[in-house]
């Protein structure tokens, strides 16, 4: 069995990843396992907060097992999971994550910030999970670093290197999928999958300069700070 763990932070290609590895006949796709976890012991107050919490797990153990511990069905070798890197809170024991093939997912903060306004008011550096990105490297590094704007200008060589790093064959089938929702998709879907219900594929790569995306000023600062986090997971990128 190959468990393949990508961390991403939030607005980001890890939907549109997810589906496209469950497109694989030998994959199966874990959603988020953390995000109940990560409410029950934050208390934030989330979209579908309630039926992210019935869902489960919200027990620290029990939600890694799932991890860890993947229910794979007959024929299936490969366990790919989506996870947000800011559901690992501060104190949780992370030993369990190096046991995988671990990559990070990036997207410039600014294309972040502002994808993420749209949803959700005053993100924190925190939210946006390049700290804890920074934290997956500098302890099981070097990690790959998946850059979304780089991805979409050729999907088919990014999926490549990624399945070269997990060891396993690329499939032309990852690069297309089924409109729909999934079995898989985690509680919170109907409030943030809209936009990869509707696809079939992965959208073309922006034309403008995430450099140049405007943000209200009170952001400038937090730009400020995602953006030097971002170069470093760059640099450092296996």
């Amino acid at each position: 069995m190959r468990i393949i763990r990508a961390w991403s932070g939030p607005r980001n290609l890890s939907t549109a990843l997810m589906r496209s590895w469950e497109n694989r006949p030998d994959t199966e796709v874990l959603d988020e396992p953390l995000y109940a976890h990560y409410l029950h012991v934050t208390g934030l107050d989330h979209p579908g907060r309630n039926d992210i919490l019935a869902a489960g797990p919200v027990d620290e153990a029990e939600a890694v097992r799932r991890c860890t511990e993947p229910a794979l069905g007959d024929g299936i070798s490969v366990s790919y999971q989506k996870h947000m890197a800011h559901h690992l809170v501060e104190g949780m024991d992370l030993g369990w994550i190096g046991e995988a093939s671990n990559l990070l997912l990036v997207r410039h903060p600014r294309r972040v910030i502002a994808s993420y306004l749209k949803v959700r008011d005053r993100p924190t550096l925190t939210d946006l999970g390049l700290e804890q990105q920074s934290q997956l490297m500098e302890r099981f590094g070097p990690l790959p670093v998946v850059d979304a704007d780089i991805f979409l200008r050729d999907p088919e060589s990014g999926l490549g290197a990624m399945c070269s790093y997990a060891g396993v064959d690329f499939d032309p089938a990852m690069l297309t999928w089924p409109v729909g929702t999934r079995e898989s998709d985690g509680a919170w879907a109907p409030f943030w999958y809209g936009a990869v219900e509707r696809s079939r594929g992965f959208s073309p790569a922006p034309a403008d300069d995430p450099a140049m995306v405007p943000l209200p000023d009170a952001f400038d600062r937090l730009a400020h700070e995602a953006q030097r986090i971002y170069d470093d997971l760059l640099a450092a990128s296996a």
